[in-house]
């Protein structure tokens, strides 16, 4: 984050998807426009925000128990305890994180990202995805990219439609990471619960914000030429990699990791 950077100006006559997500988590850092949107969304679309938030924990942690140490999460979000950093700070304190998101508000919660173990680091650029050599260009700054990195893309890519190139970006992304590396991906499916998804991304689109929800076939597409990671593209309830048991349940989410060759 540059220091002494002119502090963004928030848009608070539109929703943020980012604003949104954190009305939905229970948080105080959004408008009234966000949580208009947030109202008209069906009671399981809290449940889908928690279940997500709790598969990034799952998933950080054990990337970080099988000694992965460099993290780049893209679409960040409104801090939320425990923050990604802290996971995987616990398990491995010199670990380094960075963190970018698009929302100007982001940027002004960021000190809370920022608060590293002293034997780590993190840091934070606001960015857009969808520009994708833009952050790698920073996080190059920061992080090794002669050592495996995990790459962390949560509940992000279906706010991307297919207009949007999304795959394109996110293979940019891969492309970049060293042999090695892992992605991380949840997305929200158009599948397992049709009629659902079909209300959530009506609401959203009245808020402005086009949605991409997509199949189970549509999500592996991300993961082509990678190698899925135990149990595979599975529900953020099921995805579990250890000795802890499936969640049974229902959840709307798909998501996995994958490790780079």
């Amino acid at each position: 984050m540059t220091a002494g950077a002119p502090k963004p100006t928030i848009d608070t006559s539109n929703p943020h998807p980012a604003r949104v997500y954190d009305w939905l988590l229970g948080g105080k850092d959004n408008y009234p426009i966000d949580e208009a949107v947030g109202e008209k969304l069906p009671p399981q679309a809290r449940d889908a925000a928690r279940q997500n938030r709790a598969f990034m924990h799952r998933a950080t942690a054990w990337l970080a128990s099988q000694g992965v140490d460099q993290f780049l999460d893209v679409g960040t979000g409104i801090p939320t305890e425990p923050n990604l950093h802290q996971i995987v700070q616990e398990i491995v304190p010199s670990a380094r994180v960075v963190y970018t998101d698009n929302d100007p508000i982001v940027l002004r919660h960021a000190e809370a990202l920022l608060v590293s173990r002293p034997e780590g680091m993190t840091d934070y650029i606001q960015a857009d995805v969808r520009e994708p050599l833009e952050i790698l260009e920073h996080a190059r700054t920061l992080l090794d990219f002669d050592r495996p990195i995990a790459l962390s893309l949560i509940a992000l890519m279906h706010f991307l439609p297919d207009d949007q190139d999304p795959y394109g970006i996110v293979r940019t992304l891969v492309d970049a990471m060293p042999s090695g590396s892992h992605l991380v991906l949840s997305h929200a499916s158009s599948d397992l619960f049709p009629e659902l998804s079909a209300q959530v991304t009506a609401e959203y689109a009245k808020g402005g914000i086009q949605l991409g929800f997509r199949t189970r076939a549509g999500v592996a597409r991300f993961f082509d030429g990678l190698e899925l990671r135990e149990p595979g593209l599975v529900t953020a309830t099921e995805w579990f990699n250890g000795t802890a048991q499936p969640d049974t349940e229902d959840c709307g989410i798909y998501a996995a990791v994958a490790r780079i060759p």
